[in-house]
């Protein structure tokens, strides 16, 4: 006969202590936009994997591919001058 045990790690697993904490949580929703974007990019590639790609499909991963650079560069831009001291430039 064998006996069922449950496993420690998967009885807490969803315990209070494993939450994430304001911190990081802020830290996701700063980074939101970036994980949109890179949502849009892999929807536009991933239209393209069965079959060859159209002019319009390509333009559509071109236009994301700069949206998400674009956020990239915004979320660096706001840390960036976030963490400056005093304002400095």
């Amino acid at each position: 006969m064998n006996l069922i045990v449950t496993v420690q790690d998967a009885v807490t697993a969803f315990a209070d202590f494993m939450e994430p904490t304001d911190a990081e949580l802020d830290a996701i929703e700063q980074e939101m936009s970036v994980i949109l974007a890179d949502v849009d990019l892999l929807d536009a590639q991933i239209v393209t994997l069965d079959r060859t790609p159209t002019e319009v499909d390509e333009r559509r991963i071109r236009r994301a591919r700069r949206r998400a650079l674009a956020a990239r560069v915004a979320l660096v831009n706001r840390t960036a001058g976030a963490s400056l001291p005093g304002g400095a430039a």
